[in-house]
Order: structure tokens, then C-alpha cells, then sequence
């Protein structure tokens, strides 16, 4: 379609030829393609009648506005002139505000956008998940509870490591609740590496997750599992170690019947028959066998082999390496929990919380998860004075192993930790 033409009278015609328009003004002249006449009239009329509803009247369509001669208009002109406005799409109207803002905005405010937008979504799934399946939920939420704490503890730890670089103090120097956190940050991360480790092939970390779902508690951290399995694995792990103990008291015995010293050989029996009828033996008694280890014969260097290794099962850690590593770790891991009670001395037992004195209590071989805070509280203040009350012994009485290959193992895992329950 072309351009009609609107003619209301010549003003050309009118003017005269002196008073001929500019080339510019100058009314268009027909061509072929322009639109016929009956149609041209009827547009003539829809475009007066819209121009009377803008204000032009009659004489916009006469040039009388400009004063110049007729105004050829668009065939399609008066269409969009009189159509409908469009609609605002749905979606433009559910945009957060912060979309429409212009290129000027702060970034960090849309980013703060986006951030609301994604939590708000992230709770209405986590919502649908919970009605639709509670199971399934409980995995989820534990997963992202997990990544998030240990997220956070990754933090915290290495902000202990730049304090100790930027202070050069050591491990042992350390407070008591960091030590104790990085301390189970590299047995868990010792657990962790592995899986990661057998993760990286191509298409191997579907298998990964797979056998994590199923054996949670040989493959998972203790961050990803739920309060249910935390109780049930950490049970079953107790069980483990509660099985090694008559192993250790029967040994006990047997190196027992060669010690010269007739009254301590009495004092050690008495011990391991206390221990087996399920009593607490007092913590005097401990303190008066304490010489036997010290070197000989029960020192650190002159257990046999499967006396360390069980030593190493109570302790959680594996049997299956060399006698002069397992020796080496039974020795570190010793050395640690000394520097832990010592710092859990100069914080105060009363100080931790119900958490912390459970979770205390059970790496040194006490079964905390059916005991109340308060008895766990008393069993560990107990062990706590033990601890130190030997190492100050040792330095009075000249007990001090020459050496670390002779560092002692007290206090004793077989007669301390599993004594205030017996082996039930």
C-alpha cells in the first residue's frame, strides 16, 4: 500500500503560481501504487475523525496548522493511531524492581537482589520437599547443614593456621577449643581425602555418591550425618573399641606375673580384677602403678606388637601398618590428648558446653551418648586431674622417660575410660 493522499481543497490552486510552495512542502504527487479512491475517502474520514480527537480539527488535515497544502498520510497510519496500547507482559510485572533500575544502579544492590530472589525460591523448595517427602528432606537439609559447617570450620581453621604463623606459637600453645578443632579437622580431612581422591575420574563421582548414601558411616564425615545416625554410628564405634578391652586387661595380667616388685604386682592385679567386675578403680591407685609405664615393661617401646595394635583399635587408629608407624602414631596421639587436658585444665571444665564435654569424654573412651552433661562433666574432671597429676609425678619423682621412644601411655586406656561403666 502507498501513502494517500488527503485532499480538502488545493492550496495550490488557491495561492496562484507566485505563491508556489517549496520543493519541501510541496504536496506529493499520485503514484500507482497509492491506495484507491474509495478507500482513500475512507480513510480521509477515519484520519478527521482522529485528528479531531488530538486537537487538530479540520484544518490538521488542510495544512492548516502549517498553512501549507494537503498532508498525505501513511495507508496504515491511522491504524495505529486509533489501535488499542498493547498489554504489559505478565512477566514484566513479576520482575523484582531492581531489573527495571537503569545501568547507574549499584551492583552490590542488584547482587543483593538476586541473592533474596534465589533464598526465596530455595525456601519454596525446600518447603515442597518437606510436605512431599519428609525422608528425602532430612538427607537434604543434613547435606546443606554439613556443606555449610564445614564451610565454616575450613575458615576457622585457617585462621588458626595464620594466627600460629603470624604469632609462631605451636600446636600445644594453643586454646583448648581451637586445639580440639584442629585436631578433628585432620581426622576428618585424613577420612575425606580418599573419597575425593577416587572422585576424580570422569563419571566416577555418581558411583561416589552412590556408595556414600550407602555407607555413610565408613565414607561420610560426622558433619553429614543426621542426629539419628550420629547416635547410632557413634554406638557402634564404641562397640568396636569396647571389644578390645578384655584383650588389653588379659595383657595386662600376663605382664603383671613378671614384674619383681611384689606390691606392685599385687596393686596391678587388683586393678585388672577391679576393672573386670566392672568398678571404678580410685585414682590413688592409679598414681601408685604409675613407674610400670615408664620403660620396662610397660612402656611404649617394650609392648609386643599386638598390644600395640590394640592399642591403636581403642584409639581409632588402624592396626593394619607397620609396628614402628603405629608405635609413632600411638605416641603422637597420646602427646595430643595430654596437651588437650592441660588446656581444657587452664579453660575450666565448668566452661564447655554439654557438646563439647560429650564429645570430650568419648575420644577418650568413654560412651557419652547415654550419660547426662553432669556425669560426663564428673567422669571427665576426673581424668583431667589424672592426666596431670601424672605428668607432674613423673617430673617430681625424676619418672621422666630420657627419651620419646619411652613416653609413657597413661593414663592407662584399658583401666581410665571405659571404668566408670565397666564393659557394659
Amino acid at each position: 500500500m502507498g501513502r494517500p493522499r488527503l485532499s480538502g481543497g488545493s492550496c495550490q490552486s488557491a495561492l496562484g503560481p507566485a505563491h508556489r510552495l517549496p520543493p519541501a512542502l510541496a504536496p506529493v504527487q499520485p503514484r500507482d501504487n497509492l491506495c484507491p479512491l474509495s478507500l482513500r475517502d475512507d480513510l480521509c474520514a477515519v484520519a478527521k475523525m482522529a485528528l479531531s480527537r488530538l486537537g487538530c480539527g479540520r484544518g490538521g488535515l488542510h495544512g492548516g496548522l502549517l498553512g501549507v497544502g494537503p498532508v498525505t498520510v501513511p495507508a496504515s497510519w491511522p491504524r495505529r493511531v486509533l489501535r488499542a496500547p498493547e498489554p504489559v507482559p505478565a512477566w514484566r510485572a513479576l520482575r523484582h524492581p531492581a531489573c527495571c533500575l537503569s545501568t547507574k544502579t549499584n551492583p552490590k544492590a542488584i547482587l543483593a537482589a538476586v541473592v533474596s530472589q534465589f533464598k526465596y525460591a530455595n525456601g519454596k523448595y525446600e518447603s515442597f520437599l518437606e510436605r512431599t517427602f519428609p525422608r528425602f528432606y532430612v538427607l537434604y537439609s543434613t547435606f546443606l547443614k554439613g556443606c555449610r559447617t564445614l564451610f565454616s570450620e575450613a575458615k576457622e581453621i585457617r585462621r588458626i593456621k595464620l594466627n600460629m604463623s603470624l604469632k609462631k606459637i605451636d600446636f600445644h600453645q594453643l586454646p583448648y577449643r581451637e586445639m580440639e578443632r584442629l585436631r578433628q579437622f585432620r581426622r576428618d580431612l585424613i577420612k575425606a581425602i580418599p573419597i575425593g581422591l577416587l572422585a576424580l575420574p570422569p563419571f566416577a563421582n555418581y558411583l561416589i555418591f552412590l556408595l556414600m548414601y550407602l555407607f555413610p558411616r565408613q565414607l561420610l564425615i560426622r558433619h553429614f550425618w543426621t542426629p539419628k545416625q550420629q547416635f547410632e554410628f557413634l554406638n557402634i564405634y564404641h562397640g568396636m573399641r569396647r571389644e578390645v578391652y578384655p584383650e588389653i586387661i588379659d595383657g595386662l595380667e600376663q605382664v603383671t606375673r613378671f614384674i619383681a616388685d611384689q606390691q606392685l604386682r599385687d596393686q596391678m592385679q587388683e586393678l585388672c580384677t577391679k576393672v573386670q567386675s566392672g568398678s571404678h578403680p580410685e585414682v590413688a591407685k592409679l598414681l601408685a602403678v604409675r613407674s610400670l609405664f615408664v620403660g620396662h615393661p610397660l612402656g611404649l617401646q617394650r609392648l609386643r606388637v599386638w598390644q600395640v595394635k590394640a592399642l591403636s583399635r581403642v584409639l581409632f587408629l588402624t592396626p593394619h601398618l607397620p609396628i614402628f608407624v603405629l608405635r609413632y602414631r600411638l605416641r603422637s596421639h597420646m602427646l595430643e590428648l595430654q596437651h588437650l587436658d592441660q588446656a581444657m585444665l587452664k579453660l575450666g571444665v565448668s566452661e564447655l558446653s554439654e557438646e563439647e564435654v560429650k564429645m570430650a569424654c568419648y575420644v577418650r573412651g568413654l560412651n557419652s551418648t547415654h550419660l547426662s552433661s553432669s556425669e560426663c562433666q564428673k567422669w571427665l574432671k576426673q581424668w583431667a586431674k589424672l592426666s596431670c597429676e601424672l605428668k607432674a609425678s613423673w617430673r617430681g619423682a625424676g619418672l621422666c622417660p630420657a627419651s620419646k621412644s619411652e613416653i609413657d601411655i597413661s593414663p592407662p586406656p584399658c583401666l581410665c575410660p571405659e571404668c566408670y561403666c565397666g564393659f557394659s
